[in-house]
C-alpha cells in the first residue's frame, strides 16, 4: 500500500482524507463534525498573496469562516459556514505514501481546526 513517490487519483486522495478524519483525536473529531472540509487542487493565487506565501512555500490547508468565540447567534448572518479546504498539489509534493499523505491531512487539518477555535499560528499543536 506504500508505494515511494504515489500520487493517488482524485478518490484515492479523497478517501484517504476520510481516512485522516476518521483517525483524528476525539476532541478534534468532535470539532469537525459542523466543519465541511473540501479538496481542491492548489490554492488560489489570491490566497496566496493575501497570506504573503513565499513562492517556495506550501500552503496545505486554510480554514475559512468566524472562530467559535466570534460567532453569534445574533451576528448580521450571511456568512458562509465554516470550512476547511485542504490542497491535493502541495499536500502531494510533500509527502511519498498514502501513510505520510494521511498523517499530513490529519495534522493540516488539526492546525486548520485551531483556527477554528481561536488560536494563531503561533499558538497551534503542530
Amino acid at each position: 500500500m506504500s508505494t515511494r513517490h504515489h500520487h493517488p487519483s482524485g478518490e484515492a486522495f479523497a478517501r484517504l482524507v476520510r481516512q485522516a478524519i476518521a483517525d483524528l483525536p476525539p476532541e478534534y473529531a468532535r470539532l469537525i463534525d459542523t466543519i465541511a472540509v473540501v479538496v481542491e487542487e492548489e490554492p488560489p493565487r489570491q490566497v496566496l498573496e493575501e497570506m504573503e506565501i513565499d513562492p517556495e512555500e506550501e500552503l496545505l490547508g486554510l480554514y475559512q469562516g468566524l472562530p467559535l468565540g466570534d460567532d453569534s447567534f445574533f451576528g448580521s448572518g450571511g456568512e458562509h459556514p465554516a470550512q476547511i479546504a485542504l490542497y491535493r498539489g502541495p499536500i502531494l509534493r510533500l509527502c511519498d505514501t498514502e501513510e505520510e499523505i494521511v498523517q499530513e491531512v490529519c495534522d493540516t487539518l488539526v492546525h486548520e481546526l485551531g483556527h477554528h477555535v481561536g488560536l494563531d499560528d503561533d499558538e497551534m499543536p503542530y
